[in-house]
């Protein structure tokens, strides 16, 4: 049994175990790397607030309310202007992904761009939908 499992292990390209692992490292570090830094940025906040509480200085009732609330970066920001970049971003990726498909189908035949250009329509669909968002709010006031 184990001769079994090491032959199959030794067929195994370092690629197909490697890339998978790269893309889940990838995904973690996207989605934690802001998370921490977030985190690291409330924290010198609450320690520069802390001192100057210590040192008798009025903290504005603005900032106290901004922390609780947990929206202090984005105070002074419209919603449809972070529609608008979030738009930009996805349907960039998508025209990313396309130009990519194409270029592996000059590579590797017509047939290797189609499951790029699948995975082209998500991103490039939900920038659709925040494009439409801003231009619904646009004319709102910021929030």
């Amino acid at each position: 049994m184990g001769g079994v499992l090491m032959l199959v292990f030794l067929e195994v390209s370092m690629a197909e175990i490697l890339v998978p692992l790269a893309f889940i490292a990838f995904l973690t570090a996207v989605i934690l790397v802001p998370n921490y830094l977030k985190s690291k940025d409330r924290a010198r906040l609450h320690e520069t607030l802390r001192i100057a509480y210590e040192k008798g200085q009025p903290v504005p009732p603005e900032l106290i309310q901004a922390l609780q609330s947990g929206n202090l970066a984005t105070k002074d920001v419209n919603r449809s202007d972070k529609d608008l970049r979030a738009a930009v971003v996805l349907i960039g990726l998508s025209l990313g992904l396309v130009a990519m498909s194409f270029a592996l189908g000059q590579l590797e035949g017509s047939e290797a761009r189609y499951g790029l250009l699948a995975a082209a329509a998500i991103p490039g669909f939900i920038g659709l939908g925040f494009l439409v968002l801003w231009y619904f709010n646009r004319g709102k006031p910021k929030v």
